[in-house]
């Protein structure tokens, strides 16, 4: 897999007054104190919110017990004594317990990776010819507080014609252009297509898995296995703004169907960044489902998520893979889009408990 990650000139004047729940401030609050943010900066930030529902003290009891400092403490008390008037939060339910399902034993585990690796090695030679529509929404976030600012959304007709990979960009922000993506600069990622499982499986990557958890998946029963790469064994490459480049280590999970045997999500984080390297942090998600194409189901990509910190800049692409089709010069002579397909649900993402 390669990323390409070009900082975004970005002109931003302050920012306009933001309201949160409950819930949303205390994700931000413990975002910040994961990242290391300055007091200073989140207090300000806060300083320029309303909530839309009552903060009350016990709240800021657990964020002062989560880390946060003093400054953003005294702008949470502002935002309690504001919000006094307004609506209790709504409580979450308590989760059922569900009963515990044991682990495959180690045996079986082995057997299980076996299976999966055979399947990812072979993935690229059992995919069809197709077309599909690629959508990559852009994010980036100047203050590196994860506040997330629109930057573009770029559609492409994707084909995958014997076993490569084709792109050709068709509107930006919902107007047709004739632009290549090189021109549009940006964040940028590619592999989805099987390079990635592919290397990650190869022997000579000498990846290291271990049982996690067992989980359900778009409603599928799936086995997930934790891994770490090493670096010296890796085939990752983040390159910046064309001109630098590393190779890193990474680790990640790996969500296998219990059924199929077949890799349903991958995720991969650079680990052992040099600190001289532009790029300090990057993080991918990649999710697969069945696809119909013709009359057969395939495996193919669904959404991938990319991350990545340049000192304060972050920038995340939300990249989505839709309207799958047998390839065929017809087929590419006729694509027409008249605007950008809506995003995914989230249902079609998230991780659920195993049922």
């Amino acid at each position: 897999m390669r990323i390409a990650a070009a900082v975004l000139a970005a002109c931003l004047g302050a920012w306009a007054q933001s309201t949160l729940t409950v819930e949303q401030l205390a994700r931000f609050i413990k975002s910040s104190v994961q990242l290391k943010h300055p007091d200073r900066q989140v207090a300000a930030y806060l300083s320029r919110c309303k909530m839309s529902e009552r903060l009350d003290d016990s709240m800021i009891e657990e964020l002062q017990g989560y880390g946060a400092g003093p400054r953003t403490l005294e702008a949470m008390r502002r935002l309690r004594d504001a919000s006094r008037d307004l609506p209790a939060a709504a409580r979450p339910a308590p989760e059922a317990k569900r009963p515990t399902i044991p682990p495959p034993s180690p045996e079986e585990q082995k057997r299980i990776i076996q299976e999966v690796r055979e399947n990812a090695l072979n993935y690229t030679r059992n995919l069809p010819d197709f077309i599909c529509t690629q959508v990559t929404r852009r994010f980036v976030d100047p203050s590196g507080l994860e506040l997330w600012q629109s930057a573009d959304v770029l559609t492409a007709r994707l084909s995958y014609f014997d076993q490569r990979e084709e792109y050709k960009l068709i509107m930006v922000n919902n107007s047709v252009t004739d632009q290549s993506y090189e021109s549009v600069g940006g964040a940028t990622s590619t592999g989805e297509f099987g390079s990635l499982l592919r290397e990650l499986f190869e022997p000579k990557t000498r990846a290291e898995f271990e049982w996690a958890r067992w989980a359900t998946l778009r409603g599928r029963r799936v086995y997930v296995f934790s891994y770490r790469v090493p670096q010296p064994y890796s085939q990752w490459r983040i390159s910046y703004e064309r001109r630098l480049e590393i190779i890193a280590g990474y680790r990640g999970e790996v969500f296998v169907d219990r059924d199929t045997r077949m890799v349903t999500r991958i995720t991969l984080e650079a680990m052992d960044v040099p600190p001289s390297f532009p790029v300090q942090q990057a993080r991918t998600v990649l999710d697969y489902d069945f696809t119909q194409i013709g009359e057969q189901d395939y495996l193919l990509p669904l959404r991938a998520e990319v991350r990545m910190r340049s000192n304060r800049l972050l920038t995340r692409n939300d990249v989505e893979f839709r309207m799958y089709r047998k390839f065929s010069a017809e087929a590419s002579v006729s694509f027409e889009l008249d605007e950008t397909p809506a995003p995914l649900s989230e249902e079609q993402t998230r991780e659920q408990p195993p049922q």
